[in-house]
């Protein structure tokens, strides 16, 4: 009888989900061929298929030698260390469509099979082109398509990690390339919260990038959130902080609520009216005005009114000469009021007093002025056709920004935060997703909610806002999306360089993990944890990966699988590759003219002018260069379309 190609041994142990098989006498290590394809035998994350009558076992490579031999007596082992354990992961029937988990389990003496390219092709099933999309190719079997179900992808969430060069930019450009297709997802919407930049230039035929301190000749629009699309919780941690005392709070309150309503009465909003509206309500209003009249009550001055007794308080007081302050000051232009200074000692008739109510806010009102005047902070506080005027009219609502960012003729939006604050990013991005979710959850039965066009979030360097310890509002915005967003078509994709430190209760809910190189063996537990497959012999070779390799586990691929990513084309790669330090080091710039001795240096240098670095410095903008043409200029160019 002719031997079966694609035999390679038998089941000797099982306990639950593993199974521990001995490799026949035969069967030869390393490369094999099976119908002219080539399949690595014995390789951890290749997979190993046994029939059983009209079923399919499938299973994963996880360990390989003398540790995945069952425990028994050195002289007693068959064949020596020829042994591999293997994962059971599902099962198929002939003929028809392969399911997670399995129903029965081998005995000993069932044989064992390699996977083939037609066994695939069961696994996927049809591999609907419209459901399924290739990302690369198994690092087992050259070819074989590595499948990624969209709809498990985007709608049960999916991690990106790895240490840094291992490829996340490149394999988050080239998933995002593959979901924005215009042939095949023309409706596709996704938002990029990009922290560094990276991606606009890989997205550009693409994406609409908005972008803090957008200059004149940038292709990005201007990146603007208001502040009264926030809630009250988020407004006051971006501008009061924290209060003393419940006082406070409700000073605040009732003043936000008065100025929201004073607002709709001037210009009534469709959804809402002034018996509805809350502190949370994004209704505009304006904050100088808040910001003021809270000074106004905090500083005021009082002379008391001679001959009235202490229990008559209400008549008590008078304002100083004329019932004005020494200066009036300007909300607009966060100029405060002037008043006399206090004075409490001497003739009853020269005392000056603090007015009614004060509610002693004086530290938090300065820092709010503060920030209203930080022109980096312009982006909030002064958002463009979105600012309220003193009356809380605004030329443009909530319904333009949305369309700007999720309803625009492009599938792709990348609101770079490169240039916001670090010390206000973690609530900003809190923000950006609360009002993101908030607006597609209300809409959820709407043409524009998600479940009728899914919204899909990715969030880069995810650990500097998501670790376990962070309680601000990017963490408790993304827990609820992870929650939450599978029911109204709300995904996200989570990309760090350290899986440690995100929050396990976030980490876990990503139903698809795409794991590149990671030798910290910190880093490995927590994701070996946060798998959904018993896979710890396949994320053991996580050091060992190459640059854009991955294994990905998870409910968007039919099988754990090891794959080698194929990257996008040279021209829409991410702005984060490595320098190549000999290459640059060694250019000459034309200067030919070669070290000739001590003192000579200067005759083979490229040339410099660090006057255009304190410029970019100034700027806050790394996208705009200073030509370097060997002339002196100040034609400022985009990077994306030259090379220094």
């Amino acid at each position: 009888m002719q031997r079966d190609p694609t035999f390679i041994g038998t089941v000797q142990d099982v306990l639950g989900s593993t199974i521990t098989v001995e490799l026949s006498n035969d069967t030869v290590t390393g490369l094999s061929f099976v119908h002219g394809e080539g399949y690595r035998i014995g390789q951890v994350g290749s997979f190993v298929r046994i029939p059983l009558g009209f079923v399919d076992l499938y299973g994963v490579v996880s360990q390989v030698g003398a540790g995945a031999a069952p425990e028994r007596d050195q002289e007693q082992q068959a064949y020596g260390n020829r042994w591999i354990k293997v994962q059971m992961v599902g099962e198929g029937q002939r003929g028809g469509r392969f399911e997670r988990g399995i129903s029965q389990h081998p005995t000993i003496e069932d044989r064992v099979h390699i996977v083939t390219e037609a066994d695939l092709l069961a696994i996927y099933g049809s591999a609907d082109p419209q459901e399924f999309v290739s990302i690369g190719h198994l690092a087992s079997a050259e070819s074989i398509p590595s499948l990624v179900n969209i709809n498990k992808l985007v709608t049960r969430h999916c991690a990106i990690v790895g240490t840094t060069g291992s490829g996340k930019s490149t394999t988050v450009a080239g998933l995002l390339i593959a979901l924005s297709n215009p042939q095949r997802y023309p409706s596709a919407r996704i938002v990029v919260l990009d922290i560094h930049g990276e991606y606009a230039r890989a997205l550009a035929d693409r994406a609409d990038v908005f972008r803090v301190g957008v200059q004149s000749s940038d292709s990005a629009r201007e990146l603007v959130i208001p502040y009264w699309a926030l809630s009250f919780q988020e407004l006051i941690g971006l501008t009061l902080g924290l209060f003393s005392d419940e006082r406070q709070y409700a000073a605040v309150s009732d003043k936000l609520i008065e100025l929201k309503r004073e607002s709709l009465q001037i210009q009534p909003r469709d959804g809402i009216d002034t018996s509805s509206v809350t502190v949370d309500s994004p209704v505009p209003f304006c904050l100088h005005k808040l910001w003021f009249d809270l000074y106004k009550r905090d500083h005021e001055t009082v002379i008391p009114k001679p001959g009235a007794s202490q229990d008559e308080v209400e008549a008590a007081y008078v304002l100083g000469p004329d019932n004005q302050p020494l200066q009036l000051g300007d909300a607009m232009s966060v100029t405060p009021p002037l008043y006399r200074t206090i004075k409490t000692s001497g003739p009853k008739e020269e005392r000056v007093e603090l007015g009614k109510n004060p509610i002693g806010m004086r530290q938090q009102l300065a820092g709010l002025a503060s920030r209203l005047k930080d022109p980096r902070l312009a982006f909030l506080f002064n958002p463009g056709d979105w600012r309220p005027d003193i009356n809380g009219q605004v030329k443009k609502d909530l319904d333009s920004l949305l369309e700007m960012w999720i309803g625009g003729s492009k599938p792709i939006a990348i609101l770079d935060l490169s240039g916001i604050p670090f010390s206000v990013l973690n609530d900003l991005i809190g923000a950006l997703l609360r009002i993101l979710y908030d607006a597609i959850f209300w809409a959820r039965n709407l043409p524009e909610g998600g479940r009728e066009r899914p919204l899909f979030l990715v969030l880069e360097e995810a650990h500097a806002y998501l670790s376990k310890d962070n309680t601000g509002s990017a963490a408790v915005a993304v827990r609820r999306i992870a929650k939450e967003g599978r029911k109204y078509g709300v995904g996200m994709m989570i990309v760090s360089q350290r899986p440690s430190e995100i929050d396990s209760t976030i980490l876990s809910q990503c139903g698809t993990l795409f794991v590149m190189r990671l030798a910290n063996d910190t880093d490995r537990g927590h994701i070996t944890s946060a798998a959904s497959d018993n896979l710890k012999g396949l994320f053991e070779m996580l050091p060992v990966l190459r640059t854009g390799e991955a294994v990905i586990v998870g409910e968007a691929v039919s099988l754990p699988i090891r794959t080698l990513i194929s990257p996008p084309p040279q021209n829409q790669r991410p702005d984060s590759v490595d320098p190549k330090v000999a290459e640059r080091l060694s250019k000459k710039d034309g200067f030919d003219d070669g070290y000739d001795g001590p003192g000579s240096w200067v005759q083979c240098r490229d040339p410099s002018d660090y006057a255009v670095v304190v410029r970019q410095w100034r700027l806050q903008n790394p996208n705009y260069l200073h030509k370097r043409d060997g002339k002196k200029t100040d034609t400022i160019i985009d990077p994306t379309q030259h090379q220094r």
